[in-house]
């Protein structure tokens, strides 16, 4: 094989990772149309969520493959937003579907006898897509997020309503829970995600272009900040994980680690979204003062 063969294939790495992000993200819708009968806490939904994470892992592995192999094409970067409104806004409006006829009690949808008002719930989820596919349009014509974002990223969102079940999965009667299956509250969360989705707002991104303290100040705040809250949600498994590390229950560990992960997620969200806002505010407050002077 020549070297120009090679890069040929090369070039199509990135695009085979993202076409596994877009299996990912339609193999979770799929299987939601399906009934499972629960079995301890095992249902379809969780399955769900869990493929929306294994989507956003391959996400985030096309891009740096990406770059680790310049094959940077306009074909691959369409490809990726068609991958990610099928897997970071389809996918997870799916879920909350399914999450807000838990809340509003209903088990099958019959249109001809349901409220108004309860239709109005269900479908709000409908905004989820439309504005992951707006956040997704944008970004693709927009120059200046070429090194951080503008509006909160598809994938972040995704995840926020992804890790839901399977935080409901490991401890049902979480507090975090109480304020999610809440009618109400959910739709708040619906309509300020999307908006959030294609806000002004700027949103620092997690590349780092050198290791500089000064250049990646607001990275190293943030993972900080992860590290205390992973700590702190894993803060009552901390026997469970001392035992499995000294058994060598390398599987067992890793998976415990998901699920702290996961159910840290929505704070390290919030944080994120604050943070960013701080950080904007604070850089236009500096740059401010700069030309004063």
């Amino acid at each position: 094989m020549n070297k120009k063969q090679n890069k040929t294939i090369f070039r199509h790495i990135p695009n085979f990772i993202t076409s596994l992000n877009l299996l990912a993200g339609t193999l979770a819708i799929i299987i939601l149309f399906e009934k499972a009968p629960d079995d301890g806490n095992v249902t379809y939904v969780i399955w769900a969520g869990y493929l929306v994470f294994i989507a956003a892992i391959l996400d985030f592995l096309d891009g740096m493959t990406a770059r680790a192999l310049n094959a940077y094409s306009e074909m691959g970067k369409e490809l990726d937003s068609l991958a990610d409104l099928i897997s970071f806004g389809l996918a997870p409006a799916v879920i909350i579907y399914h999450i807000m006829k838990s809340t509003l009690l209903i088990d099958k949808l019959y249109l001809s006898n349901i409220e108004s008002l309860k239709l109005l719930f269900l479908f709000s989820v409908i905004l989820i897509p439309i504005f992951s596919a707006l956040r997704l349009a944008k970004f693709n014509i927009d120059i200046r997020q070429t090194t951080s974002f503008i509006g909160l990223p598809t994938p972040a969102n995704a995840l926020f309503f992804a890790s839901i079940p399977i935080i409901s999965a490991q401890n049902p009667f979480d507090p975090f829970l109480f304020l999610i299956y809440n009618k109400n509250i959910l739709l708040g969360i619906i309509i300020v995600s999307s908006f959030l989705l294609v806000s002004p707002i700027p949103m620092f991104s997690f590349k780092f272009k050198n290791l500089k303290l000064k250049e990646n100040s607001i990275r190293f705040i943030f993972i900080g900040l992860i590290i205390a809250i992973l700590f702190l949600v894993g803060s009552n498994k901390a026997n469970l994980l001392w035992s499995i590390i000294i058994n060598f229950r390398i599987t067992d560990l890793l998976i415990e680690i998901f699920y702290i992960l996961a159910r840290a997620l929505p704070l390290i969200i919030f944080l994120y979204i604050l943070l960013s806002i701080i950080y904007s505010l604070f850089t236009k407050l500096t740059t401010k003062k700069k030309i004063k002077k």
